[in-house]
């Protein structure tokens, strides 16, 4: 990542950060990926060579900028997905201003629309954050659209552990994924199909 892009992902982190500290509606804050769980998830997706990555949760598009830096490094193309237009169109104008936005589209839509239309075994990394009680009802949309060795990543594993506990219990039990917690920013659960 380069300087220019470094610093305006700070910038954005900053004002994210600043946005939600006043408000008590959850559903109001921006609730951005924390540094260290994006960089982890950008990490991933240049070792794999990820050529579609596909982010349900976009919400103001920060986390979606560094997924789309990393796509560009690999040639490949994120699909991010986000339920409220002001939100769509706010990641839009970021990805724009961080030079990324040729590699990634934002959809205003529902996920699990979006992963009901994907094509089988097309989607190398899916990144969930967003609704937590919605990600259990995935699950098998997930092991369809996932590639051989896709990942999932879902994001605050720790700092909302009893709120996935469901979705957690049913990637462990479930033969086709090889699950582990990474203990980083507000936590990333990481599955990765092996079935």
């Amino acid at each position: 990542m380069d300087a220019s892009l470094a610093a305006y992902l700070n910038d954005l982190h900053r004002r994210g950060r600043e946005h939600d500290a006043p408000l008590a509606d959850r559903l109001l804050r921006l609730r951005n990926m924390t540094p260290d769980a994006a960089g982890l998830i950008s990490l991933l997706i240049r070792a794999q060579g990820s050529s579609h990555v596909l982010e349900i949760g976009t919400s103001n598009g920060y986390s979606a900028i560094w997924f789309a830096d990393a796509v560009r490094d690999t040639g490949g193309r994120l699909t991010t997905v986000e339920t409220l237009a002001d939100r769509a169109d706010a990641a839009r104008r970021h990805l724009a201003g961080a030079g990324v936005a040729a590699h990634a589209e934002v959809l205003h839509a529902d996920g699990a629309d979006v992963l009901a239309a994907a094509g089988d075994a097309t989607v190398d990394l899916v990144v969930l954050d967003a609704e937590r009680p919605a990600y259990p009802g995935y699950l098998e949309l997930l092991r369809r659209v996932l590639t051989p060795r896709g990942v999932i990543a879902v994001d605050n594993a720790v700092s909302h552990a009893a709120q996935l506990e469901g979705f957690r219990a049913l990637l462990e039990e479930d033969d086709a994924f090889a699950v582990h917690l990474q203990p980083v920013g507000d936590g990333v659960l990481t599955a990765v199909r092996v079935g």
